[in-house]
């Protein structure tokens, strides 16, 4: 606490600002310490080093709330993207319980979109800084509590955001859901109409039928971000969320299934919540789509999809993978430069790309998976909005 004491106080309030306007590179740590060890201790110097360097990090998910706020590397890590942390508040009304709220980021999140908010941390540190963050904010409508989300310290709610920790003391990430901290059985001491717990994406599905709900897995502009078990009484396969250029798409499951084909003319890759959610064949179908093989996540199709759950590659060629048919086909088109894309090969583009002794000024991407279980690879023009 003593840091914070510090960092908060008028003069670390200086260091900070004067900070702001330095190159923070490690390059240039050494003169700049050197410099400031005339008016500062080296502890008081390490402290605002440490949250100015975080701040600059912080910007991706803060904006320029950033350089106003207080962060630990590891739970600035754990943040969640910002158009996430905003969904998820237009979703869970007006009176929220963040139970392991940390510095706070979703508990302002709730706060910011009108809910009445109480966070709850056990950890002093990240709990004044979740109240230093209100603060900056200008968020009055959120309350902070120092208390153990184990013990039964709650009154029914109406609905309760979960956000246990998914790295340990050593910063390795936790898969097992037994060993988050604290456990996601935890959740099941819970009282409320709603409640939302925040998952890791790779999250072993199999763990959480115990739970009943559903599952939601959330990308922003194609990048998975994290699942959500939302537990409210209403059970459901899992659901994908894309949120895209300010808008907001849902995929859910129907019971379809897709035909296997040879590559056809256009290589589609579905959004990675799509795969998460095990979406695919729905996809595939939905845009007169063909599986490759019934364990790829790609499909192709006659025509090129024109949608945001999607990118597609025009095909050019494929044939059975053989390293040396590769490679006389390359050059004898003048292929110099490739992009590697994989699914189902085992092959890296670090190795593949050396054997293949490039010369040319053709650009190609190639497609290494499998097409009825048999390793194939797929020609295809550089991708193209």
């Amino acid at each position: 606490m003593n840091k914070l004491q510090f960092l908060t106080s008028s003069q670390g309030e200086q260091l900070l600002t004067r900070l702001s306007d330095e190159d923070l590179s490690d390059a240039n740590t050494l003169k700049l310490v050197t410099l400031l060890r005339k008016e500062y201790t080296v502890e008081e110097i390490h402290a605002a080093l440490t949250l100015s360097r975080l701040r600059l990090k912080a910007v991706s998910k803060f904006g320029v709330d950033a350089a106003r706020m207080f962060f630990t590397e590891d739970a600035l890590q754990q943040a969640s993207d910002p158009q996430v942390r905003a969904y998820r508040a237009r979703l869970l009304g007006d009176h929220v319980i963040d139970i392991c709220c940390g510095i706070g980021a979703d508990s302002l999140a709730f706060a910011a979109a009108g809910a009445n908010v109480i966070g709850i941390d056990l950890d002093p540190i990240r709990l004044y800084m979740a109240q230093l963050n209100a603060i900056a904010l200008n968020q009055t409508h959120v309350k902070f509590v120092l208390a153990d989300a184990r013990t039964k310290i709650l009154r029914r709610a109406k609905a309760i955001f979960f956000d246990p920790a998914r790295r340990d003391a050593i910063g390795k990430r936790i898969y097992d859901v037994k060993n988050y901290i604290p456990p996601l059985e935890t959740v099941k001491t819970f009282e409320a109409d709603h409640i939302a717990v925040k998952l890791s994406p790779g999250v072993d599905m199999a763990q959480l039928a115990a739970y009943g709900g559903r599952v939601e897995f959330i990308s922003v502009d194609g990048e998975l971000k994290e699942a959500i078990l939302w537990l409210d009484g209403y059970v459901a396969p899992p659901v994908a969320t894309l949120i895209s250029h300010g808008r907001t798409y849902h995929w859910r499951e129907e019971a379809i299934k897709a035909e296997l084909s040879e590559p056809r003319q256009w290589l589609v890759e579905p959004d990675a919540a799509v795969i998460r959610a095990g979406l695919v064949t729905n996809v595939a179908v939905t845009f007169n789509g063909y599986l490759l093989d019934e364990t790829i996540a790609y499909f192709t199709a006659d025509s090129k999809p024109i949608s945001p759950w999607v990118r597609a590659w025009k095909i050019l060629d494929w044939m059975p993978f053989n390293l040396k048919q590769l490679r006389a086909y390359l050059r004898e088109q003048g292929v110099g430069h490739v992009t590697v894309k994989k699914r189902g090969s085992p092959l890296t583009p670090e190795t593949l790309i050396p054997q293949l002794k490039l010369k040319g000024d053709v650009s190609r991407t190639l497609v290494l998976t499998r097409y009825k279980n048999q390793p194939i690879v797929i020609i295809c023009a550089d991708y193209t909005v």
